[in-house]
């Protein structure tokens, strides 16, 4: 058997009463930002949010997380999809890798087709700076429009 990934789920706080199905849906299939883990046996050691702008709950949650064992913490797709989208990413990613030494994955279940169609009309993710946020979530068209 492979040894265990340990993971750790932290959400925007504009979705804080999101009951996690489509990040737990794609955990179980092993797609959007979880195909990493394909033949992997994953274990989710926390699932919190940020607790809203600017993310004061990112500081604790990665110390319980890494307590508990969390070698990963995925930053939801949430945080890409919302209106507009999280200007906090790229800090919370760089201050929990350096801070805990952990892996930050940016994403979680597969962007919603319905979501990329408007953000790519509003341009919401023009820029160099978007697109290695969006790449692990981004994955088919079909697959977008499973999530929708």
């Amino acid at each position: 058997m492979n040894a265990t990934k340990r993971i750790g789920i932290v959400i925007c706080d504009r979705y804080r009463t999101c009951a996690g199905g489509k990040c737990f849906r794609a955990l179980r299939n092993r797609e959007g930002a979880f195909d990493i883990y394909a033949g992997m046996e994953v274990e989710v050691v926390g699932f919190t949010t940020c607790a809203g702008c600017p993310g004061g709950n990112i500081e604790y949650l990665g110390e319980e997380m890494a307590k508990n064992g969390a070698q990963a913490i995925h930053l939801a797709t949430g945080f890409l999809v919302g209106y507009p989208p999280c200007p906090h990413i790229a800090t919370f990613k760089a201050f929990l890798e350096e801070r805990y030494g952990v892996e930050v994955v940016v994403g979680t279940h597969p962007i919603p087709a319905k979501y990329k169609a408007m953000h790519d009309k509003l341009g919401s993710w023009r820029g160099p700076a978007w697109q290695p946020l969006l790449a692990p979530s981004l994955a088919s068209a079909e697959l977008r429009a499973a999530y929708d």
